[in-house]
């Protein structure tokens, strides 16, 4: 019985650390993804390096069911390749202790981990929801036109599609601007065509204002 406690503290030992390593690499594959998603919307805006780290916090919290799973997976295969390598496994399997019965440690410990995970996502995944969204929603505001492209159309305005030529990150302004406005049917299009001009968000943060300077307004005229 001594020999079996034995055995089931060196294969928690061995699974342990490579559960550790692997966990930290797939969470960071997963984050990285969310970071090439969200780069557009981070970069340029002057952000504070707390409130980057607040974000890379609830992100990753966000993903860790997906990397869980996966490093679950990668880290029984390389313990137990490990101990077969080293022909530990073979030495164990020799001694009278079948594959099933060395597994058991591990599938008692990955049985406490799924029910850990459950009432994780249960639980801390809504809250943890609702503070990444908040605080990306409030980074995507501070400066809303790092959101249109550049040399492309934006068609996030709804029934309207807009064309910047530039963007000047200093001063925030627009330039080159072409605003195609269907609200009324593509019959009754009308096309505005600017210099310049200044997008902000109003300060009750439910809409946004656009300022358009040196600019003309082109319509459908019907007889």
């Amino acid at each position: 019985m001594l020999k079996i406690k034995r055995l089931y503290t060196f294969i928690i030992q061995t699974f342990v650390p490579v559960f550790a390593m692997t966990f930290g690499i797939c969470l960071f594959i997963v984050l990285m993804q969310f970071l090439w998603r969200y780069v557009e919307d981070l970069v340029g805006k002057g952000l504070d390096v707390t409130v980057l780290g607040e974000l890379f916090l609830y992100a990753a919290l966000q993903l860790i069911p997906m990397a869980l799973p996966l490093s679950l997976l990668l880290a029984s295969l390389m313990a137990f390749g490990n101990l077969g390598e080293r022909l530990e496994l073979l030495a164990i399997k020799a001694s009278g202790v079948s594959l099933l019965r060395t597994m058991k440690p591990l599938i008692i410990l990955v049985g406490f981990i799924a029910i850990g995970a459950f009432f994780f996502q249960n639980q801390a995944m809504p809250h943890i929801n609702v503070k990444f969204r908040s605080l990306l929603f409030s980074i995507k505001q501070k400066s809303p036109e790092l959101e249109i492209p550049e040399g492309s159309f934006y068609n996030g305005i709804k029934n309207h599609s807009m064309y910047v030529k530039e963007k000047d990150k200093k001063t925030k302004m627009l330039h080159g601007v072409m605003i195609y406005d269907t609200s009324d049917g593509f019959d009754n299009m009308s096309i505005i065509v600017c210099d310049s001009a200044l997008l902000k968000v109003s300060e009750d943060k439910k809409f946004l204002l656009l300022s358009l300077f040196s600019g003309q307004r082109f319509a459908n005229l019907q007889a």
